[in-house]
């Protein structure tokens, strides 16, 4: 399966799995592309489709926490941004992501 084959796929795959949770992918198509082009190379390299935006740990009990979608392991904090960490996935109701932002878990208050 060449590159963009794969990339529809994940979306396919991906779109089916956060629609259950209450999200979609954001409207920004731009960056939507971007990160599904991220994901192929991350799975490529490193065989999963981590988030393009967290860093592996190389201990695969904690980098499992970042395969996309990660939403289930983070649940609590995209809920309250609204949003996924890179933003790939944004709440259902969100028409403009652009007024969301990334707060880090240790500044939440949950």
């Amino acid at each position: 399966m060449n590159d963009l084959e794969r990339k529809k796929a994940l979306r396919y795959q991906f779109e089916g799995i956060v629609d259950k949770m209450g999200y979609k992918f954001s409207p920004d198509g731009e960056l939507v592309n971007d990160l599904l082009d991220a994901e192929v190379q991350l799975e490529k390299r490193f065989g999963s489709p981590y988030c393009p935006c967290q860093g592996r740990t190389s201990k695969r009990s904690d980098d499992m926490l970042i395969v996309c979608p990660c939403i289930p392991f983070h649940r609590k904090h995209y809920d309250a941004m609204r949003r996924c960490w890179c933003g790939l996935y944004v709440h259902k109701d969100v028409e403009d992501p652009s007024k969301l932002i990334q707060v880090p878990m240790s500044e939440m208050r949950m």
